[in-house]
């Protein structure tokens, strides 16, 4: 089977050309256990899972890549995150029912999308892509041709149980690089989602790339985290006034704030709204992310 878990690049020797394999189980399993997402949206949000985690492989800073598409029918919003640790997280928000077999545009009616960097430090920097191909694979590919012009293939698949996902770009350098990127690029277009999702990275390599002189770098671990807090929560009550939250404690006993990713619920009460708008501002309890 594919290698679950991990993201690991190819190296072309003599080549001018980039490569990335990942492959998600647990991760993917995990960002999607806590919602009841019907088949279509899973499979779509592991196939934006696996776009972003190979697309996060080109960090070179602490911080985030966000892809996000937003539609104006029943799909409203597909998002997934990345770091440079390779933590993941997804979320869908969707109404009514939808068929199995729609396709990733079907989904979104009057869509847009976008790639955000978010850096600890520094400033976000955010790209639209054009919602023109029929895949999310297509649309980024697009836009990567015609933002940065740099050929670009990628390839992206996910099942009930795994994701995966495939990406080939040509560097920026002179030489026999379209030459190159014609041959390298017809090869990998022969790739077959069944092959993509059971193939060890090996394996894949080797049924794509075996005349060529190219290698897997060493494989690093990607895992489902999501960096919610019990302080993140109670900021998120900041933008109401006290006289509202207050209504709120007088009549539920507690304000329940849920976590959109992983569901986890942070419940706070009168001492936590007396504190938050006092001299130190601080919610007492833990801070941990998990």
């Amino acid at each position: 089977m594919s290698n679950s878990d991990q993201i690991q690049r190819i190296l072309f020797d003599e080549l001018d050309i980039r490569g990335v394999l990942v492959g998600l189980e647990d991760s993917y399993q995990k960002a999607l256990e806590k919602h009841n997402y019907p088949q279509v949206i899973r499979r779509v949000l592991g196939e934006m899972m696996a776009a972003a985690t190979v697309l996060s492989s080109n960090l070179k800073f602490k911080g985030r890549l966000i892809l996000q598409a937003q539609g104006e029918g029943s799909v409203s919003l597909l998002m997934a995150e990345c770091n440079d640790q390779h933590d993941l997280r997804a979320i869908a928000r969707y109404e009514g029912e939808l068929p199995d077999d729609a396709s990733f545009i079907e989904l979104l009616e009057k869509g847009r999308m976008a790639i955000t960097i978010d850096p600890d430090q520094g400033q976000r920097y955010q790209g639209v892509v054009p919602l023109e191909g029929n895949t999310l694979a297509a649309c980024l590919e697009g836009y990567f041709g015609q933002s940065e012009q740099l050929p670009t293939q990628m390839h992206f698949v996910a099942d009930d149980t795994h994701a995966a996902g495939f990406f080939l770009q040509v560097l920026p350098a002179e030489g026999n690089g379209e030459e190159d990127w014609t041959r390298i690029s017809h090869l990998a277009s022969t790739l077959k989602d069944e092959e993509l999702l059971t193939l060890d990275n090996n394996t894949l390599l080797y049924r794509l790339f075996h005349e060529e002189q190219c290698r897997l770098y060493e494989a690093d671990p990607v895992q489902f985290r999501c960096d919610c807090s019990r302080d993140r929560s109670l900021n998120t009550l900041k933008f109401m006034t006290k006289e509202e939250l207050q209504g709120i404690l007088d009549e539920q006993g507690n304000i329940d704030v849920a976590c959109q990713f992983c569901n986890e619920q942070y419940h706070f009460d009168q001492a936590d709204l007396d504190l938050m708008f006092s001299d130190t501002a601080s919610a007492p309890g833990s801070d941990s992310v998990h």
